[in-house]
């Protein structure tokens, strides 16, 4: 089968990514295999393929927003009604021990012991995948595959970001950078009363912004026009944190959505932290997030900004989310 693998992680320039013909993944015990009808560019694959993310294993095959459908099925599946010709979603939670203290407690994003899509086991960046039954999603109807593949993992973790936000019905929320990420998180926070300011130094993303219903959509280092109750940032740019605690109301909270992000300036505390501002992290997701969030965009069918490239075109794709080339959300289609 085609795919594509991170096989000496550099700059774009350097090509990290090389194509690569595999033999046909079978799948285990548990597993069913799906052939992939689309699979998001997350920015987390950028990261991996530049050596931001050190890599799990040699020459990964990256990408964990995967639609496809099943056309193998392993021995022992968990999951009943698992049927060959089912459309289903991978993301980017692969496993999880199932017995630590943390998915006793129904953290199983915390879990040591996780595994993920596209960096501990091979992803969608190829003709087909296989994956735990258990792990893999229902999708909802009325969206296509290209629309899909990046809810699964850019609307799941902004979901969760945006809820660690803890962002009060009505309240005024920020959102710094507006990927894909943040495209959908910003929907499902008006969709449920928010008042959103987008803060971005892309004119075009300002512009989407404007287009999908935020109040406001300025520079990233700017102040919003009003006081905000929550943030989420987006943008791995830890030079931000700063700017938007300081944008924070008295009990505001901001909510880091990425996997990787720059070094955090210093903070003074009277100006970033007093009056009981939270600065939270976000790590990956639980199968209760993507549930959730699947079942809100089912009720509430969101927008999904779409770029999409062809496999043999997956470095070309990469690269230009480096460069910022991209608008909303990057989609290979095999």
């Amino acid at each position: 089968m085609r795919a594509w693998q991170v096989v000496t992680p550099g700059p774009m320039s350097t090509e990290p990514l090389r194509a690569a013909e595999l033999p046909l993944p079978e799948p285990g015990p548990g597993q069913v295999r799906l052939r992939v009808d689309a699979c998001g560019v997350c920015r987390t694959d950028l990261h991996l393929a530049e050596g931001d993310l050190v890599p799990h294993r040699s020459r990964t095959v990256p990408g964990h927003e995967v639609v496809g459908r099943v056309d193998a099925i392993g021995p022992g599946i968990g999951a009943p009604g698992v049927r060959l010709g089912d459309r289903l979603g991978v993301a980017w939670l692969a496993s999880t021990d199932g017995t630590c203290i943390y998915c006793a407690r129904g953290a199983e994003n915390l879990c040591p012991a996780s595994t993920y899509t596209g960096w501990d086991v091979d992803g969608g960046y190829a003709e087909y995948v296989c994956v735990r039954a258990d792990y893999a999603y229902r999708l909802p109807a009325g969206y296509s595959d290209a629309e899909l593949a990046p809810l699964l993992c850019a609307g799941i973790v902004g979901y969760r970001a945006l809820r660690r936000a803890k962002l009060p019905p009505g309240g005024r929320l920020g959102i710094y950078g507006f990927g894909a990420s943040a495209h959908l998180a910003a929907q499902v926070a008006i969709a449920q009363g928010a008042r959103v300011h987008v803060l971005t130094r892309s004119a075009r993303a300002q512009a989407l912004a404007l287009e999908l219903g935020a109040a406001s959509a300025t520079g990233a280092y700017d102040a919003p026009p009003e006081p905000l109750d929550a943030a989420v940032l987006f943008a791995p740019v830890g030079d931000l944190v700063p700017v938007a605690l300081a944008a924070l109301d008295r009990g505001g909270t901001l909510s880091v959505a990425g996997i990787h992000l720059s070094d955090i300036p210093p903070l003074v505390y009277a100006e970033h932290l007093f009056q009981e501002r939270d600065l939270r992290s976000t790590a990956a997701n639980t199968r209760s997030d993507g549930v959730e969030f699947l079942a809100i965009a089912a009720e509430h069918r969101l927008a999904v900004t779409v770029s999409p490239y062809p496999l043999a075109a997956a470095d070309r794709a990469l690269a230009d989310l480096a460069a910022d080339r991209v608008t909303g959300a990057a989609v290979l289609l095999p």
